[in-house]
């Protein structure tokens, strides 16, 4: 039976490009059909078809339609997943107010069932993960190393989909084992499938060590095939290229220990992202008045790319998903605003952030007030501690407060890279290059005006190991972000614990232990090959 190419919104685009190719039937594309234009050396149908499967790869970094969990929107998008990591740490808090189930995140927040297999809190980040892996496969089935030789542009579009199948691997063995360096490397990893066909019968789950192996071999194949295609790092963000296959490589080293390896990633990145953030494009900036706030998009480069010298893979207006913005946002009127949903830091990291450090200045010192929120002259209580790192009033573009929300979106950017080098050189003990590499970051945190900040002179970090202060300039730097804290939680085997938080409402402890995910119970119902963790 024929297999019919059905790339999510990349449907469309096929089924144009069927009618571009006077193809029958004209919305669809057989695999035989495909098979013979890459046969037919006709340039313009290959670029036509297999570049509109290449296109859609980075789409599956800025993805929504995630299923599994009905209605609930914060588990429809990978940024509202990620969303529900950030809620299951230490320093974010949500809300400041008791009843937490009328606040969306609550059960997350307070640790309610998420690993269990039959949980659906757990089956929608299985099913992100193998549609990144599957939507990748669909189109490396047509790209094997004959059919590709030395075309450049099959070289990117094969490389593209090695990345986005590599992200999807690493996705699961984040979720679904335990940190390979906390016992992890002893464990089952999962399933390895190198091509699609939905009649292939299922697999084994693969060791952990053959499934990091084989997600390595993905990312060092991607980067020669981008370097011999004379790719290298593009313009364009939205682009995967080398920076991103970069940056995932250094990920997936930090992860497993292989340390050099991810320094070397770290500096072909730094020598194409070497600017940072300055003051005034970190976080947002109130300029209107204390009561009336004005909070423009424009310049915050959590917000808008083009304030954000840093952004390695990002989207823009009318691509990027916004969902963060919503949950995160105090002056929206998604889950992060008029419903007093508000995501604070927890008082004993804020403490920590030292004076002179402009990222203080993303949260709010004092309460607040008062906030009316325009579409519907809402007013809610806005409370100390309340993120301003992701606020905005307006809208990109707009001077109508109503039309808060349209924001661009980023999904790496350079000061993660700086921490992960810094983390790498301090396991590899190399105390001093972890300090100077910091220093870096932290030069481009002080305030304009003051001293620059180093490890030797940065308060909270006075008898800390060079290890301990990646640490915590790891998790003030990325607050909020990614849901990065829960997953370095579990690589750094540092466990859940609010009970001395003078801000948290859910005063929980949580184990490392626990924050490993149960395969979920369809996979064990219709792979017999399949065991539980």
């Amino acid at each position: 039976m024929k297999k019919y190419i059905i790339m999510l919104a990349a449907a469309l685009t096929l089924g144009s490009c069927a009618d571009k190719l006077d193809i029958t039937p004209p919305n669809n594309i057989t695999d035989e059909q495909i098979q013979q234009l890459l046969a037919s050396g006709n340039e313009e149908s290959i670029r036509l078809v297999m570049g509109s499967m290449a296109n859609n790869m980075p789409l599956m970094f800025n993805y929504a339609g995630t299923s599994g969990v009905g209605n609930a929107d914060m588990y429809y998008s990978n940024q509202g997943m990620d969303m529900m990591r950030s809620l299951q740490g230490n320093d974010m808090v949500l809300g400041d107010v008791s009843g937490l189930s009328a606040l969306v995140g609550a059960p997350e927040y307070g640790f309610d069932n998420f690993i269990s297999a039959n949980s659906n809190k757990n089956v929608v980040y299985w099913n992100y993960g193998w549609t990144c892996i599957n939507q990748a496969n669909k189109m490396l089935n047509f790209l094997s190393d004959p059919v590709v030789g030395i075309n450049k542009f099959l070289m990117d579009y094969k490389a593209r989909g090695l990345v986005v199948r590599a992200y999807g691997y690493n996705y699961l063995m984040e979720n679904y084992q335990n940190a390979y360096l906390q016992g992890g490397n002893g464990k089952l990893g999962v399933m390895l499938y190198d091509m699609f066909s939905p009649t292939q019968p299922g697999k084994p789950r693969s060791t952990a060590a053959e499934t990091y192996a084989f997600i390595k071999a993905d990312l060092n194949n991607a980067i020669r095939l981008f370097t011999e295609a004379g790719i290298g790092h593009t313009a364009d963000l939205t682009d995967i290229d080398l920076a991103v296959a970069n940056f995932l490589l250094a990920k997936v080293s930090i992860w497993t220990g292989d340390w050099n390896t991810a320094i070397t990633a770290c500096n072909t990145i730094l020598d194409k992202y070497p600017t940072l953030m300055s003051e005034a494009q970190y976080g947002g900036k109130n300029t209107g008045t204390a009561t009336n706030p004005v909070y423009l998009p424009e310049t915050n480069g959590f917000l808008n790319n083009a304030s954000n010298p840093e952004v390695i893979l990002g989207f823009p207006v009318g691509i990027s998903k916004t969902y963060l913005n919503a949950y995160t946002n105090p002056f929206g009127e998604g889950n992060g605003g008029v419903l007093r949903n508000y995501k604070r830091i927890d008082n004993r990291l804020y403490e920590k952030i030292a004076a002179n450090d402009y990222r203080k200045t993303c949260f709010m010192e004092k309460d607040f007030g008062d906030y009316t929120y325009p579409r519907n002259s809402t007013k809610a209580f806005i409370p100390a501690y309340t993120n301003t790192k992701f606020a905005a009033t307006h809208g990109l573009g707009s001077t109508n407060k109503v039309e808060v929300g349209t924001v661009t979106c980023y999904y790496m950017r350079t000061s993660e890279v700086l921490l992960m080098k810094a983390e790498a050189q301090a396991q590899l003990n190399n105390a001093e290059e972890a300090k100077t590499t910091l220093n870096k970051l932290l030069a481009a945190r002080t305030k304009t005006g003051t001293t620059a900040l180093t490890c030797d002179t940065y308060p909270a970090m006075a008898g800390l190991s060079a290890l301990q202060m990646v640490y915590l300039q790891t998790r003030i730097e990325l607050w909020g972000e990614g849901g990065r804290e829960f997953y370095n939680n579990k690589r750094w085997n540092i466990p859940v614990d609010r009970a001395s938080s003078s801000n948290h409402i859910a005063k929980m402890t949580y184990p490392v232990a626990n924050m490993t995910l149960q395969i979920p119970e369809d996979e064990l119902l219709y792979n017999p090959l399949a065991v539980q963790n």
